[in-house]
């Protein structure tokens, strides 16, 4: 009964134990330590996962001894964002609340018949990116399969959502176990079911969790790049000296990307700091071979940065060199400039304002 006692632990002073977010494995450990026929435990998925259900109550198949005996226990663990914030181009960022004072993001981005939702997988970070707003947060807590999970099943636009990407707050491979937990949830035939080909994870490149993590799950990768030479990324992202990007594309190259798998790089352009044709040859030479993506980012100006972005034009130039030169590269449409865009500055503004 560890995962059991585990929940309990990182529950905290709320005595129920949230069901949201468990594997049917663990639902099946839930079941068995209640006394439960076993298959409650598939009842208790399709409740979970596929009717969406809010309250045990609800649960009309299972039986009301046994709803009694679960809900003394356990709670199904939806809870609704706290607040938003919606831009004039539709983009909405939602705010959860996981602690006393504390608030995580995700951002709704509608797109014609797309919807993806950007969730988030730590309370703060401890990669301390010089760019970044959740860095500057520093690190609180990571999150559960239960506050990854739940960002996505209490969304109000649940049924509008095609996409989810792991570029929120926090570092998914710092926090792989709950990560991979909540991919299962999402792509298990008795959970919602989806294709991995609809799940972007994106990580700095964290070297104890790349390997486990393309090796564990199907789902796309996307790595924040940012530099074209390892002093200028460590100058911009600390981790840079742990795990050097030329290892890390070493790594990368000792897997299959030619199949529907996407690998994708992340690369904020900076104003005098990585937007040369010098970056731009770089660039070309480590991927060479490769087949990957480049998504160029306009950047969203944080407060006390000195950080700059750079105008369109030379942002398209930028692209071009990088598609004349044998590698697919696009310039990403900003998004939510007028809410808060960058990631960590609304938990932010709430935490202070609380």
């Amino acid at each position: 009964m560890a995962f059991l006692e585990e929940m309990k632990i990182k529950n905290g002073p709320e005595t129920r134990i949230p069901l949201l977010g468990m594997t049917m494995d663990q639902l099946k450990e839930v079941v068995a330590s209640l006394g439960m026929p076993k298959f409650t435990a598939k009842q208790l998925t399709e409740w979970l996962y596929v009717k969406q259900a809010d309250d045990i109550e609800q649960m009309s198949n299972i039986s009301k001894k046994n709803r009694g005996i679960l809900s003394q226990k356990y709670r199904v663990g939806k809870q609704a964002p706290v607040d938003a914030q919606r831009s004039v181009d539709g983009t909405i960022k939602y705010l959860y609340q996981v602690g006393p004072n504390q608030f995580i993001e995700a951002v709704f981005i509608p797109d014609g018949e797309r919807g993806t939702l950007c969730v988030s997988s730590q309370l703060g970070c401890k990669m301390n990116c010089v760019f970044c707003m959740t860095g500057r947060q520093g690190f609180t807590k990571q999150l559960t399969a239960n506050e990854i999970v739940n960002q996505i099943a209490a969304l109000p636009e649940f049924d509008q959502l095609t996409n989810v990407v792991y570029m929120g707050m926090g570092e998914p491979l710092d926090n792989l176990d709950e990560v991979l937990q909540s991919l299962e949830i999402l792509t298990a035939e008795y959970g919602y079911g989806w294709s991995p080909r609809r799940i972007t994870v994106s990580t700095i490149g964290i070297k104890k969790g790349l390997r486990r993590f393309i090796e564990e799950s199907a789902c796309h990768l996307a790595v924040s790049l940012h530099a074209s030479a390892p002093d200028t990324r460590a100058s911009l992202m600390p981790a840079e000296k742990a795990l050097s990007m030329v290892d890390m594309v070493d790594i990368l190259k000792e897997y299959d990307w030619t199949g529907q798998r996407r690998l994708s790089f992340e690369y904020i352009v900076f104003q005098g700091v990585n937007d040369s044709l010098n970056d731009a040859k770089r660039l070309t030479h480590l991927f060479r071979g490769m087949r990957v993506r480049i998504n160029l980012i306009r950047f969203h100006r944080i407060p006390n940065s000195e950080l700059d972005g750079v105008a369109g034009s030379q942002m398209e130039s930028f692209r071009d060199y990088l598609n004349n030169h044998g590698l697919i590269a696009t310039i990403r449409a900003s998004r939510g400039e007028d809410i808060f865009a960058a990631c960590g500055m609304l938990s932010t503004d709430k935490s202070e304002n609380e």
